[in-house]
C-alpha cells in the first residue's frame, strides 16, 4: 500500500488522558514527520497536530483510536499527493 501524507488534528479536553495520547503517538512514531502542540489554558484544553507519512490504514487507525479515548477528538486531512 502506498504512503499518504496527511495531517491528524487532536482536541484533548481531558488533561488526565494526555499520557495515553502520547503513548498511542509514540507507538505510532515511525510515521510522523512532525508535531506541533498548543496548549490553551483559557480554554483549559490542548490542541495538536500531527504530520504523518503513512499507509492510509495506518493514518485511519491512529486517528480512530486517538478519537476513542474520552475529552480527545481526531480528524484526519490527507494531501491528494
Amino acid at each position: 500500500m502506498e504512503n499518504r501524507i496527511a495531517v491528524i488534528g487532536i482536541v484533548v479536553e481531558n488533561k488526565n488522558i494526555v499520557s495515553k495520547v502520547n503513548e498511542i503517538l509514540h507507538e505510532n512514531g515511525d510515521f510522523i514527520i512532525g508535531r506541533m502542540g498548543i496548549p490553551y489554558r483559557e480554554k483549559n484544553i490542548n490542541i495538536i497536530s500531527i504530520v504523518l507519512n503513512a499507509p492510509s490504514d495506518k493514518i485511519n487507525s491512529l486517528t480512530g483510536k486517538l478519537g476513542m479515548l474520552e475529552g480527545v477528538s481526531a480528524k484526519a486531512l490527507y494531501s491528494n499527493k
